[in-house]
């Protein structure tokens, strides 16, 4: 009985142990206390804003506004998954918190992906997964988006980070 419960737990143990020991140095930069004003929107990006705005106003949503802080935050962490190779939501309780106290957000969301090609290619992933779905759908007020390209491999990453602000 033991062994069965043993076997049964070992797999949340494991899960739990690499989820709690993350590092703590994560994405941090010296913009963490102020608001970052300038981001330079490339194409992608800036078409990535638009589907997303068009479908909320399609659906009776209202449009989000972008903000380039969110996107700066958004960047950092394409630049953290092309330097570590991985494809992850890593340190996104670290985002969100900048976001809490830098922004005043009330809600923070995120998408992520990898490899699309086109902006519309990664729209049309997020939109068949329900989980980007219902945060491209959320109750949230401001946006950020950040593609970026791996100088390496050439692959684009992918960061969208939604967020309500205060009232």
């Amino acid at each position: 009985m033991k062994a069965k419960m043993f076997r049964a737990l070992l797999p949340l143990a494991i899960v739990f142990t690499m989820v709690s020991c993350s590092s703590d140095s994560s994405e941090a930069s010296s913009t963490d206390k102020k608001i970052v004003t300038t981001y330079n929107y490339n194409e992608t990006e800036t078409k990535l804003v638009t589907l997303i705005n068009n479908y909320r106003q399609s659906i009776g949503l209202n449009t989000l506004e972008v903000i380039n802080h969110i996107s700066y935050k958004s960047e950092e962490h394409n630049k953290y998954m092309i330097d570590n190779k991985v494809v992850n939501h890593d340190y996104f309780y670290d985002r969100s918190q900048n976001l809490i106290h830098v922004l005043g957000a009330e809600t923070v969301g995120e998408n992520i992906a990898y490899n699309y090609l086109t902006a519309e290619s990664a729209f049309n992933a997020w939109m068949n997964s329900p989980a980007h779905k219902a945060n491209i759908e959320g109750d949230f007020t401001h946006i950020g988006i950040s593609v970026t390209t791996d100088p390496a491999t050439g692959r684009k990453y992918y960061t969208n980070m939604f967020m309500k602000k205060r009232a």
